[in-house]
């Protein structure tokens, strides 16, 4: 939770706002996410260029927040994420899902004491991996580790979605500094389960909720080359990383947890033991973590449960001075990251220009005034957003990497393994010793990075892959191997090549790398087999005249180059070659140079076999259940999208129904449509009992017609009116107009004038609770249709006017003038076109009389 900054953190503020200035400079279609995901909760941050929009801001949820809960439950044959899945943790703590985070990768014995030590009831099992999975809803249902948490990442995509209007599959997503092999590479795999393309995982490095951490990093800038130009690009560089990953703010609420318990169970007497009774430990638990809250603004905090266990209320407070008491022992271990730190690092407390706290637990008064006593500081940095900070610094290393998105100037990050790793071969004929167990990544290795061994063996053998130190392993593993791979190809290789000139011994190249997200991984192999061997090569002639025959394309080669590779070769004084090894040659008078033999060395490589035999918990999925779970994880984001657009239903019916209410309790003008067999509460139960708003539409259309219909007659005899001054005009300055056009005009509006006559007795002698006999729509229709027709015969155009047609004498005449005239121009005009035109023809005449590239 805490980040040491060797340059100023302001000058990292400043480089990140740089940065988003610098993103409205290239605006694009594409947008990225980032996902800081913890293990109760996780916040959502979007890069997107789109006008209009913050080029980069934090993705609110349903309910307005700007994190969410890290949860998923099943419930009546539902799945609920989020704040749905948060509404039922105090009723039905067995079947809300959380940590699932801290469960990626881990051991089954290891997943069941962590579920027992927080108190969570989940029904779990042992899979064949050796891993955890859930029982839901029946207990016949079960769902991996990584299933769940690929539901919690989808939930999170859908809300950058939501945000950005667009879509978005690219994301980066955060990771504690002390996430092994194991959990990164789960945590990819829930992500593709998801439908996400991770950029990368990005360290935390600045804190997180549930751990301690410290982190110390340099601040510098490079000079690099864009568009043509120098310019400074920032960059920080992850130096090193001590943790605790058991110790964080959870510790401090487990604390007071136990306590309050403790004194439930005295007030309670009678034997009772809330510990044993989950609801009970969900309801303290949730009220447990406001009082903590309260507690770091506050000296005292109350705490209330109501109807904690069977039907007894409980009520307490603390004071901060008893928190502080409880937790004692929690603050000296606090420091020992931050000490460790600085000991291995050999930076001193005096050259640390800035701290900053980042992480809900920050916010304890007794840690920061630690940290303050330690670091001999007045007060500690407060320059970045303790919550926001990571997302928005992940969402910008996303916008860095993706390819969509056009940044003028990057943000530079150089992150660190934050384990060692070792190599080591086993198979017939390696010697175990230092050779075959080596040091392959050393801690802190920049990412990304690519590593290079080579073997020389002629057997297949074993690689295995493991933490470098067995003291400091990720939380939940007991057995430093992370993966194991069979090389083979290698022994069959050797034997064919084994009639062979072998010339040194054959090896085995083993390709490996590290990826930026942080894992480790044997890419490829290769075997390979340097020959000497003799072959026969064309005899090079270098006398023309000693010979009868020479090839047109040859030409004389004193000190042939080739003479290095076949030491028997020496250059005669006379210009010929005199080779000692066996050669062919032609007779004198055939015309023919002969071949000869010589020494060449070949390098063969031979691609090698390589199968994963990793086994655990963190063996990866594999394909057929990855094809498996999309299907079953596609069926629930169906199902969902069909439950959302019920309620979505639901509530527009309901909001239908009390607008229908209220209107006919308050609108007078009502009881002039309904008819005392449609009376209003009859009406209410049959929009109740039909669940739909059709059965209402009759009533409202005929309210709105009572105004609507005379407006519109009104509008209809005023156009009446205004068609004949517009004909008049006609008449007095359009004289050429056709008369059976003005006509047809005339006659339709006489049609419409009757027809709206007509139409107005007909609804004089029609109830206001029956069908009206015309509507405003139709009102409007034939005014529309009338109007058209108008404009139409407005925009014929007035004639033009007949040219009287010249005598034949003044025709001649015109026609000689203008032919002698024509003839002069084109005369003097056709001068330049045909001196361009030779000069055009000269350029081309020869187009192979330049040099050219052969094609």
């Amino acid at each position: 939770m805490l980040t040491q900054f060797r340059m100023a953190s302001i000058q990292f503020k400043l480089g990140v706002f740089l940065s988003v200035l610098l993103l409205l400079l290239s605006p694009s279609q594409s947008a990225v996410f980032s996902v800081d995901l913890g293990s109760e909760w996780l916040k959502v941050a979007v890069v997107n260029l789109k006008p209009g929009q913050s080029p980069i801001s934090i993705a609110i949820n349903e309910m307005s927040k700007r994190k969410s809960p890290a949860l998923v439950s099943f419930h009546s044959g539902n799945r609920l994420l989020g704040e749905e899945a948060a509404g039922l943790v105090a009723r039905y703590p067995q079947k809300v899902y959380s940590q699932i985070r801290d469960l990626i990768g881990k051991p089954y014995s290891f997943t069941n004491k962590f579920l027992d030590s927080l108190y969570l009831p989940f029904e779990i099992k042992e899979d064949s991996r050796g891993a955890v999975s859930f029982k839901v809803d029946d207990n016949e249902t079960t769902y991996s580790a990584e299933e769940l948490l690929a539901m919690i990442l989808s939930y999170a995509m859908n809300l950058a979605e939501f945000h950005s209007k667009v879509p978005i599959k690219d994301a980066v997503i955060t990771v504690p500094p002390y996430f092994g092999q194991a959990e990164r590479k789960g945590l990819l795999q829930a992500a593709q389960l998801a439908g996400i393309n991770v950029l990368s995982l990005i360290n935390e490095h600045s804190g997180a909720a549930l751990h301690t951490y410290a982190a110390l990093v340099y601040f510098s800038a490079y000079n690099a080359k864009e568009y043509g130009k120098t310019v400074s690009i920032n960059q920080f560089q992850v130096k090193d990383v001590i943790w605790n990953p058991e110790l964080g703010g959870q510790n401090m609420e487990i604390r007071l947890v136990e306590y309050f318990a403790d004194e439930f169970n005295k007030q309670a007497g009678n034997g009772i033991d809330v510990r044993k009774s989950p609801k009970a430990m969900a309801k303290l638990k949730k009220q447990v973590k406001r009082t903590k809250e309260i507690l770091s603004a506050n000296t005292a905090a109350p705490i209330s449960v109501e109807s904690i266990y069977d039907d007894l209320d409980f009520r307490s407070t603390i004071t901060r001075e008893k928190f502080e008491e409880l937790c004692e022992d929690l603050w000296d271990k606090s420091l020992s990251p931050v000490k460790e730190l600085l000991e291995r690092s050999g930076v001193t407390v005096d050259e640390i220009h800035a701290v900053e706290l980042i992480g809900g637990a920050t916010r304890v008064p007794k840690l920061q005034a630690k940290l303050q006593e330690f670091l001999g500081r007045k007060e500690l940095d407060r320059h970045l957003d303790a919550d926001e900070a990571i997302v928005l610094g992940a969402a910008l290393h996303a916008a860095n990497l993706s390819d969509g998105i056009k940044l003028n100037r990057k943000l530079g990050m150089v992150d660190g393994s934050l384990y060692g790793f070792m190599v080591e071969l086993n198979g017939p004929g390696l010697v175990q010793d230092e050779s075959s167990r080596q040091l392959l990544v050393q801690r802190m290795k920049k990412l990304p990075s690519k590593m290079f061994r080579s073997v020389i063996h002629d057997k297949d053998f074993e690689v295995s892959l493991a933490y470098e130190h067995e003291s400091l392993l990720p939380p939940g593993v007991t057995f430093p191997v992370i993966s194991q791979y069979d090389i083979s190809g290698l022994t069959d290789t050797s034997e064919k090549y084994s009639s062979r000139n072998i010339s040194s011994p054959i090896k085995a190249n083993l390709h490996f790398s590290l990826s930026r997200s942080g894992i480790l991984s044997l890419d490829r192999a290769d075997a390979v087999i340097e020959i000497t061997e003799w072959i026969e090569v064309p005899r090079k002639n270098l006398t023309v005249e000693n010979s009868t025959f020479a090839a047109p394309n040859i030409s004389i080669e004193a000190g042939a180059g080739n003479s290095s590779e076949d030491g028997n070769e020496r250059l005669n004084s006379d210009g010929g070659i005199n080779n000692t090894s066996n050669s062919i040659t032609g007779e004198g008078n055939s015309g023919e140079l002969g071949v000869e033999r010589k020494l060449k060395k070949r390098t063969y490589r031979v691609p090698l076999k390589i199968v994963e035999k990793t086994v655990g918990s963190g063996i990866s999925l594999s394909k057929e259940f990855i094809a498996e779970a999309k299907l079953k994880l596609e069926a629930l984001d169906k199902k969902d999208a069909e439950r959302r657009r019920t309620a979505e239903l639901k509530n527009n019916l309901e909001g239908y129904i009390y607008t229908t209410k209220e209107k006919l309790e308050t609108v007078e003008e009502f009881e002039k449509i309904s008819t005392s067999q449609a009376t209003h509460f009859q009406l209410l139960k049959s929009l109740i009992r039909c669940k739909t708003g059709s059965i209402g539409d009759p009533i409202f259309f005929r309210f709105k017609e009572l105004t609507a219909r005379p407006v519109a007659t009104e509008h209809a005899r005023k156009y009446l009116d205004e068609l004949q001054q517009i004909i008049q005009g006609w008449e007095t300055n359009k004289p050429w107009l056709p008369k059976e056009r003005i006509d047809e005009v005339l006659t339709d509006a006489e049609k419409f004038k009757n027809w709206l006559n007509d139409k107005e007795a007909e609804q004089k002698k029609t109830s206001a609770f029956s069908t009206p006999a015309f509507t405003s729509e139709e009102v409007y229709g034939k005014v529309f249709d009338l109007q058209d027709k108008v404009t139409s015969v407005n925009r014929i155009p007035k004639p033009k006017p007949k040219i009287q047609k010249a005598s034949k004498n003044e025709s001649s005449a015109e026609n000689v003038n203008n032919s002698n005239t024509a003839s002069g121009e084109s005369s003097s005009k056709n001068e330049a076109p045909d001196t361009n035109s030779q000069s055009s023809r000269d350029e081309n005449a020869d187009p192979e009389s330049g040099v050219h590239d052969e094609l």
